[in-house]
């Protein structure tokens, strides 16, 4: 990949011998319209180059320099460096400058001063400064993104997260544009925008958007506190902007993070940026917060879309605390910056009095923790703070472990000393870190100062081991029910093969929750005193306090979902359960259930034919959208890539006819008929439904309540060209009705996903040899490429992936190349002949950590997938 790869003893080296006190930098973007001012090749780099000039001020440590000085070094990818100058002293170029860093000979001690020009390049892949054309209006749209090592793509800098400093950035824009950054700017001189320079903060977290966008103001006050409030996005998508409900959110998650952190927000203003083909959900610039713009809905969502959207909002504004004000020494942390924001994101969902949302920590347990679990029985299961040596490890280590089980072992951390003692740790150390770097110990010992427990064991179990527990529960009781004895088995299954480290058995704080059918309502209730919280530690704990009671119709272990462990029903608890899922009268016990078994279909244990059963009874009662929706995406996965083969179309068919009669019974207008429209769309298979998807597009057909609108319309467009009954004329006459990026993008899924050879020639052609499609557009034709009902059709693109696979990773940019490979593995070719041959290319090719990191984990896939199919088939069978 484009850039060197610097390591954390690199960094460390670097970091003892300097300290970095300020950046000033220049950016010529006048000809940014027009796409730059020279060429800069084609492919990733977007088409052309800008002018940067960066004066950085940085001490060396005393008694580092001897006689001529001591040397080290600033990164910089870019096409041309013009000019370097150290303390008044030309460098040349050619000379100093390699790859991605300026060699810095004869430093002095003390004070440096340090001058570099150069042609920088806009890019097209969502890394450095992205450049998007609309196709609406015809205008530049401009934005940054720089984690993990990409503000050196923009100005020179000494990119590692401890080298904190100050920014200032000036800016030249074409006329009429509107430049945002990190800090307040006045008003532009002669289109020249001059902001004020930023607190001591980390390459990463700056940040530039740039173009004639669309805003919305307004103001956070609150006890004498007042902070601007903005929110942008294009103009042609301003009519879809609904900045009340961003803004409700937003100030919800100033109340209640200021009030826990006991910490004012610590920059002056607050943006938040709606920007187009954003590789990620969003990013946590300081004061400059970009994300995503399908988050602007230009059709009707549900519920759960606004619930992801708003939890995206709180985790970035969280981060201005836990990432910007205080910020991770080195990249093995970057678990807790995530962790934290997403742990204290879902409960300020969970907790906030006016919150849509308070049942938040159900769609945790449901998407988050499924995600987490997925992750942990990969091959490349890693402890929860991960051993980053270098930059490709941290950039594949934005994964479920990092996120989702992270956050999942906060909120058990919580559990263990106690939600005030919690925050009152962390109020005490972003008093003593402000604007400062930390490790982990630090957190850890401000907890340990407030709670009075000693988290040592507990931290070496639980964020320095990788795997995960599973927890059984042992019931015996008499001729009369009654519980004479109970435990908890804790175990710890062996790790995947390949992975690092061994099983552990952890301490677990969770509750134990007693369930029974209600006479009245039907419903599964906890009774009163139902719910029993205690410590699970070792092998087998036991829980006297339940000897002597009747035993009721569903125990469930980790109720409320205080622990991260895989959980396992009692025999007597499953066949209720599968009898009544739906019936439980919360959500998160139901999600907790759904969970289980969705797990227990991944590991074999529960055949894919049974869990297409127990969803069809129990998902009717469901009424969680969320909920609904993840249910949707597991069943097709599972029917997919779980059954067995010669049972497969029949499941289908079987799903198919539930997606369809739950689409005609829904509330008409109602969230769940939307989410059963868009079930019914991805594997509509009959003459009969495939004519309905078309009535439905030209209006000959019609289900009462449904708007069938423009995101929807595309749902049937790709689902038509994936049959082969619409062709180039019907994807381009449905792109004519929608000229907009988002329509480019869906034309360009459904053209891949025609089930015709030269369709598919044409897409592979132009992601695999060519580098020329934007990232959002790439992106865009893999998803329609991978069909898993054209396994046939796809079969020759195995030996192609294999062929073509290193090259792509080793010319492309991080982002571009890893859509490829993982977006591209022959996952539906579910065969021990991919296996194989995926083994043979990495004994052959012995690629770098990075790449075979991605690749093991997309061979884990098909391994579960033949795993799973042979347990289908022999339920079959039995």
């Amino acid at each position: 990949m484009p850039g060197t790869n610097l390591t954390r003893e690199e960094a460390q080296q670097r970091a003892k011998l300097l300290t970095v006190d300020s950046y000033e930098i220049d950016l010529d973007l006048s000809d940014a319209q027009s796409g730059g001012t020279s060429p800069a090749g084609d492919g990733e780099n977007g088409g052309g180059t800008y002018r940067s000039v960066t004066t950085v001020r940085f001490d060396v440590a005393e008694g580092s320099a001897s006689g001529g000085g001591t040397e080290s070094f600033i990164d910089l990818v870019a096409p041309a460096v013009r000019e370097v100058t150290l303390n008044g002293d030309p460098l040349d170029p050619a000379e100093v400058f390699k790859d991605s860093r300026i060699a810095l000979p004869g430093l002095l001690e003390g004070r440096n001063v340090l001058r570099v020009v150069a042609d920088c390049a806009y890019t097209n892949t969502g890394e450095g400064l992205h450049r998007f054309v609309d196709p609406v209006d015809q205008q530049a749209y401009l934005y940054t993104q720089f984690e993990v090592p990409d503000a050196r793509r923009v100005f020179a800098c000494f990119e590692q997260p401890d080298l904190k400093a100050t920014f200032q950035f000036t800016v030249k824009a074409p006329e009429g544009w509107t430049v945002v950054s990190n800090s307040p700017a006045p008003a532009p001189e002669n289109d020249v925008w001059v902001f004020e320079p930023t607190p001591r903060i980390s390459t990463y977290i700056t940040a530039l958007i740039a173009g004639p966008y669309h805003s919305v103001h307004s103001v956070y006050e609150k006890d004498g506190q007042s902070v601007p409030l903005g929110i942008y996005c294009r103009p042609s998508l301003a009519e879809f902007l609904d900045a009340d409900a961003i803004f409700e959110v937003t100030r919800q998650g100033f109340e209640w993070f200021q009030e826990k952190f006991d910490y004012a927000y610590p920059f002056k203003k607050y943006d938040q940026l709606f920007v187009p083909e954003f590789n990620a959900g969003a990013m946590e610039n300081a004061g400059a917060v970009t994300i995503r713009d399908q988050y602007v809905f230009r059709s009707k969502v549900t519920d759960a879309a606004y619930e992801t959207r708003a939890e995206t909002i709180l985790h970035e504004l969280a981060h201005m605390w836990f990432g910007d004000l205080v910020t991770m020494e080195w990249w093995n942390d970057l678990w807790l910056n995530e962790s934290f924001a997403t742990y204290t994101s879902i409960a300020c969902q969970a907790y906030h009095p006016q919150s849509r949302w308070p049942h938040s920590w159900t769609t945790f347990a449901n998407s988050m923790k499924t995600w987490a679990y997925r992750q942990d029985q990969l091959p490349s299961t890693h402890p929860i703070m991960a051993e980053i040596n270098d930059l490709d490890d941290v950039l594949v280590n934005f994964d479920g472990i990092t996120y989702a089980k992270g956050a999942s072992v906060l909120k058990q951390l919580v559990a263990y000393v106690g939600m005030d003692d919690f925050f009152a740790g962390v109020q005490a150390y972003f008093k003593q870190h402000a604007y400062g770097n930390t490790r982990l110990s630090d957190l850890l010992g401000a907890l340990e100062q407030t709670s009075g427990r000693d988290l040592k064991t507990w931290s070496r179990k639980w964020l320095q081991t990788a795997g995960i527990n599973v927890l059984r529960p042992q019931i015996e009781t008499d001729a009369d029910g009654v519980i004479t004895s109970f435990a908890v088995r804790q175990e710890a299954p062996a790790l995947p093969a390949g992975a690092k480290g061994e099983p552990t058995l952890r301490p677990h704080r969770i509750a134990i929750g007693l369930y029974d059918l209600d006479p009245d309502s039907g419903k599964l209730v906890r009774a009163a005193d139902g719910r029993i919280e205690l410590d699970v530690d070792g092998e087998l704990t036991a829980v006297p306090q339940l000897a002597g009671r009747r035993r009721p119709a569903v125990v469930l272990l980790n109720d409320d979902d205080l622990s991260y462990a895989k959980v396992r029903l009692d025999e007597g608890s499953l066949a209720v359960v599968t009898e009544h899922l739906g019936d439980f009268e919360s959500s998160l016990p139901r999600a907790l259930c759904w969970a289980s078994a969705w797990d227990m279909t991944r590991d074999g244990e529960l055949a894919t034919r049974d869990y297409l059963s127990l969803v069809l009874s129990g998902i009717g009662k469901e009424s969680d959208i969320g909920v609904v929706q993840s249910l949707h995406r597991q069943v097709k996965l599972a029917v997919d890539l779980y059954a067995a083969p010669s049972a497969r179309e029949a499941l289908l068919t079987r799903w198919t006819d539930a997606t369809l009669a739950h689409l005609r019974s829904a509330e008409p207008g109602s969230d769940h008929q939307l989410a059963w429209a868009r079930a019914f769309a991805a594997t509509a298979r009959t003459p009969e439904q495939l004519d309905l998807l078309e009535g439905l597009l030209d209006g000959t057909g019609t289900v009462e309540g449904l708007a069938v609108d423009t995101e929807l319309r595309w749902a049937f467009v790709e689902r038509l060209a994936a049959v082969g009954r619409f062709d180039e004329a019907e994807i381009a006459g449905e792109l004519e009705r929608d000229r907009t990026a988002a329509g480019e993008r869906h034309a360009a899924t459904a053209r891949a996903a025609r089930p015709a050879p030269e369709a598919k020639e044409e897409a592979w052609a132009s992601v695999v040899e060519s580098d020329k499609l934007p990232n959002a557009v790439q992106e865009a034709v893999i998803a329609g490429f991978v069909q898993t009902d054209q396994r046939e059709l796809l079969a020759s693109y195995t030996e192609k992936y294999f062929a073509a696979v290193k090259g792509v990773w080793d010319s492309r940019s991080h982002e571009m190349a890893q859509q490829v490979v993982v977006g591209l593995y022959p996952s539906v070719q579910v065969s021990e002949e991919t296996l194989a041959r995926t083994d043979a290319w990495v004994t052959d090719t012995d690629p770098s950590p990075a790449l075979r990191r991605l690749i093991s984990e997309s061979r884990a896939g098909v391994e579960r997938a033949l795993k799973a199919q042979a347990a289908d088939a022999a339920a079959t069978r039995a």
